[in-house]
């Protein structure tokens, strides 16, 4: 299972919270997965084939907070183990664009792997994280920069952010958690450094 967390309705599509909603939906366009809604599960579901694995990508229907709820009743009715749970989410700890491939850990303060996590019953899980950075300003708070509109000069950062993790999500399927964690985790590039000047001959007066 592929679960990307986000929140329903047209007003959060294209807030830096739903990053994860966009990613499975790069998964289900380049697979060709249908959605449909799972409304005993409140979610909409796609199935699609990866190889000779069946992956089920998921997108909770139940708002943020409450996202365990949908990916604890689909890994216990399809006889999942938390190993084969794979969460991409937003995370304003990592710089816009940013991907972090992790196989377990805490929620680092996120209300939608806090869910996750409570309803699985264990940490036990990849997440797929992707940046959104924080908020610009000391004036604006949490909620308000996750689910606001995503800046203008973050935007492309960010989209390719998302793609990103599809992948991630994608290697850690077919080639494992530390070969997905090897090649999307790289430190960002350094900056070139600027070549050195000559210095100014001097003049003698």
């Amino acid at each position: 299972m592929i679960a990307g967390l986000g929140n329903p309705g047209r007003e959060y599509a294209e807030t830096p919270h739903n990053v994860g909603f966009r990613a499975v939906a790069s998964i289900a366009d380049s697979l060709r997965g249908q959605w449909r809604i799972e409304s005993q599960f409140k979610t909409d579901v796609a199935k699609v084939a990866l190889g000779d694995e069946s992956v089920l990508l998921v997108r909770p229907m139940t708002y943020m907070n409450n996202s365990g709820e949908v990916v604890g009743a689909l890994m216990r009715y399809y006889r999942m183990e938390p190993a084969d749970v794979v969460v991409i989410t937003d995370d304003v700890h990592l710089e816009p664009g940013r991907v972090r491939v992790r196989p377990e850990g805490g929620a680092g303060g996120h209300n939608g792997l806090k869910s996750v996590i409570a309803h699985l019953g264990t940490q036990q899980f990849v997440r797929v994280r992707i940046g959104v950075g924080k908020p610009r300003s000391s004036g604006e708070d949490l909620v308000g920069h996750v689910l606001g509109r995503i800046p203008a000069e973050q935007a492309s950062a960010i989209a390719e952010g998302v793609e990103t993790a599809a992948q991630a999500a994608l290697c850690v399927i077919t080639r494992g958690v530390v070969a997905a964690m090897n090649q999307f985790n790289a430190p960002p590039p350094e900056p070139e450094a600027e070549p050195a000047r000559a210095p100014s001959p001097s003049t003698t007066l």
